[in-house]
């Protein structure tokens, strides 16, 4: 079962936190203050926060530049997961991954089938990997990244959780590129 082992030491990542909305502004995004404050509640470093409209070049871009800095770790998008025509978000983050982490999603969905019923199939949270960077998108609702944060990310993102965690092999996720 997990657990934290206390005898390991916690590690920090830089966290960046975008939330894909055409009618948000900074002071309306509980979504994003949802993630801003567990992350640093848990110790975490926020990088930095956008707010992007549901372009799915702007946010690709977007997600392209924070791979590519080396002050981010991971990135955590919110919002544009759903059905509709302008919910682009998961594509734009697969214009970007190099590997998708597939059980993300299905994790998520056990989660929100928990919480909110079958509803939950509307859900299209995905996570994945390039350049060394995490990338995790998870819906607009605050609930969805309370239940994301707490169920999977807090656990995945912390070096102590056992049996295993993102953060410990988080160094090499490149190690392809090394010459041996």
């Amino acid at each position: 079962m997990s657990r934290i082992d206390d005898n390991k030491e916690f590690i920090p990542v830089r966290i960046a936190v975008l939330t894909v909305s055409d009618s948000r502004t900074l002071e309306e995004d509980r979504s994003g203050q949802v993630l801003v404050d567990r992350l640093t509640a848990a110790g975490h470093v926020l990088a930095d926060r956008q707010i992007l409209p549901d372009e799915r070049g702007q946010i690709a871009d977007q997600l392209r530049a924070w791979v590519a800095d080396d002050g981010v770790d991971v990135v955590i998008s919110t919002g544009g997961t759903g059905l509709t025509g302008r919910d682009v978000t998961v594509e734009a983050h697969r214009d970007v991954y190099e590997k998708e982490i597939d059980a993300f999603g299905t994790v998520f969905t056990i989660v929100s089938i928990q919480k909110i019923g079958t509803s939950a199939i509307q859900s299209r949270a995905t996570g994945g990997v390039a350049g060394g960077t995490y990338l995790f998108a998870l819906p607009g609702s605050p609930g969805a990244c309370k239940d994301g944060w707490d169920e999977i990310l807090a656990k995945q993102l912390d070096y102590r959780h056992r049996p295993c965690n993102f953060v410990e092999i988080l160094p090499r996720l490149q190690e392809h590129l090394r010459r041996k």
